[in-house]
């Protein structure tokens, strides 16, 4: 497959990157672990997300709440301990990101019923006394803004549960219950302070249209605090299980955008509510974490072309997750175990790593959008872009892409191309060559880190017409990030690339 653009000096073209907003963790309860401060610091350093949401803020494991009897008089005392709070809340902000506060789960003391969720037990019931989930989420709040100051603290969005249309997750999928809940908790935020940002409902795609809609009217009729919405968003069909892991098919690209242009133009619908900030607070391809195809370079591939499109209409869209440190079904019996995360435990960038770090660069004026790349000019006349080639139907064509990129002429440029492919950075592969060790030796693990880097390739444009065709070659499920800057050659005194090349191994004279 053929693809060739042509970039008109001065032009510019829609595109709006928040690649880097918000990340997606494992419960609040792992950050503790060295494994997860590891890979969320390897993140950071080499992408750098302002926000990070996950699961647990209130669950048992944080030790938030605490519910005690008297030994004597059986009085009961509840009390709050932020001592883990103040652990993970300390360790995001040295590594540079804030909280997208998820209010949840339930703690038990505080449940109504006994169901839970996931392999750590989530309680997903409504509160018994919906005053004590109110004190619960004000104390916490309020610490906070002790803590860290309220010009910071209101800068984190707050966003009240998680994915209540599914039963899982809120007992019996309970709208009318949900939207009290919503309701109080809302009102109560804004109690604390009026400052702080709230919103939901945090839905994903099921009866979400029907909930969306029931969401807003009730919030307009209530008048209950609404300062954005979220949604998720997953693009993949029922998976198909086979032991520890489930195999998906994706939705073509067109049928997903689909589903947010719905809940966009719901929104908008509502004079009241047109144009609010809607957060995609989680997204990936599959929704379940023992899915291969997370590990793979089509996922990278196919991410990018998300990437490239989720900005039109949304605040921000948080990828789920940063890493592998992640137990919502037990504990991962290998590195390359599908989950969600952009690091495999081990400190093993995936190819979807790469895909964030790519696209981090693109800040400055796009110049170029199409279904397989997007490219920025920056001041100093530099171009960045991202182009990948996501081979959804395993038909393993390639793509010829070029761009032809205005310049200043008789200026030299140089070229840097790094590439993500199936033969070039891929560590699943790697991973399965080696015999797929679920506990790969300290000697395997540096080789799959090893194994899991693009390749680097440059060359130079020393014409000097004013055009630079930029002429990439992609092989199946590939990502590349070029860079075209201008370079001048400042040479040493002396020195000569061209004679360095043409030095020769003599005979010896006889």
């Amino acid at each position: 497959m053929e693809k060739r653009y042509t970039v008109e000096k001065g032009a510019t073209v829609k595109f709006r990157n928040a690649a880097d907003f918000c990340i997606g963790t494992g419960r609040m309860g792992l950050a503790p672990q060295r494994e997860y401060y590891e890979q969320l610091k390897l993140v950071q350093e080499e992408i750098g997300f302002s926000y990070i949401r996950g699961h647990g803020l209130f669950c048992d494991d944080m030790g938030i709440y605490q519910y005690r009897k008297g030994w004597k008089d059986g009085k009961v005392t509840v009390e709050y301990n932020f001592t883990y709070l103040d652990r993970v809340m300390d360790m995001y902000q040295e590594l540079g990101i804030r909280p997208f506060l998820e209010l949840g789960f339930m703690p038990k003391m505080m449940a109504s019923g006994e169901q839970t969720v996931f392999y750590w037990k989530g309680n997903v019931t409504p509160p018994k006394d919906y005053s004590a989930w109110i004190a619960l989420v004000q104390a916490t709040l309020r610490h906070l803004i002790e803590r860290y100051g309220r010009k910071e603290v209101l800068t984190w969005p707050i966003e009240v549960w998680n994915e209540p249309n599914l039963g899982s997750f809120w007992k019996d999928a309970d709208m009318k219950e949900y939207l009290k809940l919503y309701k109080v908790t809302a009102q109560a935020v804004k109690a604390v302070d009026e400052g702080l940002k709230v919103g939901g409902p945090a839905i994903c795609g099921v009866d979400d249209e029907n909930w969306l809609r029931s969401f807003l009217s009730f919030v307009k009729t209530n008048n209950a605090p609404l300062d954005f919405v979220t949604r998720h968003h997953y693009t993949s069909y029922t998976p198909q299980w086979d032991g520890h892991y489930g195999y998906i098919n994706l939705h073509e690209p067109k049928y997903a955008f689909g589903e947010l242009e719905r809940s966009r133009a719901i929104v908008d619908s509502f004079p009241e509510f047109e144009g609010m900030d809607i957060h995609i607070t989680e997204f990936n391809t599959s929704y379940i974490p023992q899915c291969p195809i997370h590990d793979t370079n089509l996922n990278a591939a196919y991410v990018a072309h998300m990437l490239s499109r989720l900005g039109d209409k949304h605040a921000s869209y948080s990828y789920w997750t940063f890493g592998d440190v992640f137990e919502e079904n037990g504990i991962a019996f290998t590195p390359f175990s599908g989950g969600f995360g952009l690091v495999a435990n081990g400190l093993i960038r995936k190819p979807t790593f790469w895909t964030f770090a790519f696209f981090k660069k693109l800040k400055g004026d796009c110049v170029h959008r199409s279904e397989e790349a997007v490219v920025v000019r920056k001041p100093g006349d530099v171009y960045r872009g991202v182009v990948w080639n996501a081979d959804g139907r395993n038909t393993g064509e390639e793509l010829a892409f070029t761009v032809d990129l205005p310049v200043k002429k008789a200026v030299p440029y140089c070229l840097m191309v790094k590439t993500v492919d199936e033969e070039c950075c891929n560590p699943l592969k790697v991973w399965h060559d080696l015999g797929e060790p679920a506990n790969p030796s300290r000697e395997q693990i540096e080789l799959l880190r090893e194994s899991a880097k693009p390749l680097l390739t440059t060359s130079r444009f020393e014409d000097g017409t004013g055009v630079v065709n930029v002429s990439l070659h992609l092989k199946k499920n590939a990502v590349q990030y070029f860079e075209l800057v201008p370079a001048a050659i400042h040479s040493d005194t002396g020195f000569s690339y061209e004679r360095t090349l043409q030095q020769v191994i003599e005979d010896s004279e006889q």
